[in-house]
């Protein structure tokens, strides 16, 4: 049945591009946090109060700048922009009608919306499917929390802390009840997939913090890349405008 895959992309589908965070967010998995007002915690409670599979996974803190962090979590399609820029991975964002779509390129399609942004809070929402050649499509959705703390660091970095919660439920009564009779091993491969979204997080951030400029440059090559996100992401960085040096730009500022 593949179930690692539709875990994995169910995850993706709600947490494209965030973080780490405390296990203290949530009492427990399966809980989403107090801090979430009512009125988002009432869009996303078909999927809550009665997953398929519910994790949560903390990850190793990483420093990283926070305003670049937030920046990519808030701007999904232009991560995954990053992210393939940088080769790190495969699936595609792009705006529709009805919100975000994404394809994991791995035969899992659909959309996903920012549900709530709170501080050092995400929470998100997607319905998705998962196509296979032989077998009828399996259609779920997924509500994802990425809870994450930041303290100060050297040099303007900040040591991110974060943790990410994930909620899977699937349409098929049938495959929701296996599920449920095979709980541990979903839950064990469900954190494992999250453990790898984490890490993709962290060394994301990682290459943009050690070269912004290399970065920069290969995001800017990359085809389709919205214009107005790039200019934002050159600014962030500090780097200067197309055809100025740096030294340049000092003696226009004089």
């Amino acid at each position: 049945m593949k179930f690692r895959r539709i875990v994995h992309a169910l995850l993706l589908l709600g947490a494209v591009l965030g973080g780490s965070v405390a296990v203290g967010a949530a009492d427990r998995p399966g809980e989403l946090p107090r801090e979430i007002p009512e009125t988002a915690r009432s869009r996303v409670r078909p999927v809550t109060d009665n997953p398929s599979l519910a994790v949560k996974v903390d990850a190793e803190p990483f420093v990283a700048r926070r305003e670049v962090f937030e920046y990519l979590l808030d701007h999904p399609e232009f991560a995954t922009h990053v992210t393939s820029a940088l080769k790190f991975a495969r699936y595609k964002i792009w705006k529709t009608p009805g919100g975000l779509g994404i394809d994991d390129g791995w035969g899992t399609v659909g959309t996903f919306e920012l549900v709530h942004v709170g501080d050092g809070m995400r929470l998100m929402h997607a319905r998705g499917t998962y196509q296979q050649r032989l077998l009828p499509d399996i259609h779920g959705q997924a509500v994802v929390v990425i809870d994450y703390d930041a303290q100060p660091a050297a040099n303007g970095r900040s040591l991110i802390s974060a943790a990410v919660s994930g909620f899977v439920k699937l349409d098929s009564r049938i495959l929701a009840i296996a599920s449920k009779l095979a709980t541990s091993v979903a839950t064990a491969k469900g954190e494992k997939e999250a453990r790898r979204l984490v890490k993709l997080f962290a060394k994301t951030t990682s290459a943009i913090d050690a070269d912004p400029a290399g970065v920069f440059d290969k995001v800017r090559q990359h085809p389709n890349v919205p214009a107005r996100e790039l200019e934002e992401f050159r600014r962030l960085l500090s780097l200067p405008a197309a055809g100025r040096t740096p030294a340049a730009s000092g003696s226009a500022a004089r």
